[in-house]
């Protein structure tokens, strides 16, 4: 099996906490903009490096920030480039299915993935405001990693560092096979392909 942290740790740990900072900021970036990265195994790798609550907020605010950034470029690559209009009614008739149709769906979005690259929704779905779209990736950000956090960090006062990364690891495998399984219903219920 491959040490993914053991890899990540030789690329970036030689840089310290700011190396893996900067693996987690390109993870989500890259989250963002280009494909799916699953951030929360990359984030709970990056807590694993230095397992304080201190090290975990600043990786929770540089999460944020790659996240930020990489929706805020694709939002603006297709502001710039455009598409069809049919393309741009497809999206919209897409957001209608939905239970949330409006900003909201991106707290909903970050239990129940439905929206890929959510740039390119916020600039393609005309009733959409981008500051409450932003917000609200922010927010569920902040939910999300930062219950992620909090546990892993009482895994960690609580038990033996070994016993700490594994409950944490386990921790994260049930927050992506749930995401996966509230998905698939949300999807199922909605009669909605993406």
């Amino acid at each position: 099996m491959i040490d993914i942290s053991g890899w990540i740790y030789s690329i970036f740990g030689p840089y310290g906490g700011w190396g893996i900072l900067l693996c987690v900021f390109l993870i989500f970036f890259i989250d963002a903009v280009i494909f799916p990265t699953l951030p929360e195994l990359f984030f709970m790798f990056g807590f694993f490096y230095q397992p304080t609550l201190e090290f975990g907020i600043t990786l929770l605010l540089i999460a944020s920030v790659g996240e930020v950034l990489g929706v805020t470029i694709l939002y603006l690559i297709i502001k710039k480039i455009g598409v069809p209009e049919k393309i741009r009614r497809i999206f919209n008739k897409y957001i209608d299915f939905l239970v949330v149709s409006d900003e909201r769906i991106f707290l909903v979005n970050r239990f129940a993935p439905m929206i890929p690259f959510s740039g390119a929704f916020i600039s393609l779905v005309d009733r959409w405001s981008y500051k409450k779209c932003m917000a609200y990736i922010v927010l569920g950000c902040y939910i999300k990693y930062g219950l992620i956090l909090v546990l892993a960090a009482f895994f960690y006062i609580s038990f033996d560092p070994a016993v700490a990364q594994n409950l944490s690891l386990i921790l994260i495998v049930a927050v992506i096979a749930l995401s996966f399984i509230a998905s698939f219903l949300k999807k199922k219920r909605t009669g909605v392909d993406t």
